[in-house]
């Protein structure tokens, strides 16, 4: 089964780059600097910031609607970050690199089923979940700190 890696679209959060942190707080966003690599990934680049880069750290809503699993977490977004191009079937090493939670969703938004995977063995967990008819998208988290990391979708 085809599967399609997703990165977060930066255009809902330009508006905040140029704001000073007392604005930044405003939206309940800080700026702050990587200080490792990995260790602060972009949602929008899918790739780990560089030691010394700076990120916007903001509150993202990946799961909207009417459903009782409607939820937000923290992300991480380069500011010059580029939307990410990830080809159908791969996986970005940004999730290689990670412990992941999957979580399967219905077309009602409803969870279907979660599982946590290291991110080398994400792309069969993928396949596998898209092979059954009732999962409509994928949700990816990092594991141990929770926040969204990536939707997925079929290919």
């Amino acid at each position: 089964m085809a599967f399609q890696i997703h990165a977060l679209d930066p255009s809902p959060y330009a508006p905040l780059f140029g704001l000073n942190e007392q604005q930044l707080a405003v939206h309940n966003a800080r700026r702050v600097i990587a200080t490792s690599n990995p260790g602060f990934p972009c949602r929008v680049s899918l790739a780990d910031a560089a030691v010394g880069e700076s990120l916007l750290l903001v509150n993202h809503q990946h799961l909207r609607g009417s459903t009782p699993y409607a939820a937000s977490h923290a992300i991480y977004i380069r500011e010059a970050a580029e939307p990410a191009r990830i080809a159908p079937n791969s996986v970005p090493e940004v999730l290689l690199r990670r412990l992941l939670s999957v979580r399967a969703y219905d077309a009602a938004s409803m969870m279907l089923d979660a599982d946590v995977v290291d991110g080398r063995s994400l792309a069969p967990m993928l396949d596998a979940l898209f092979a059954r008819d009732d999962v409509a998208f994928i949700h990816l988290h990092n594991a141990r700190p929770g926040c969204f990391a990536a939707s997925v979708t079929r290919a």
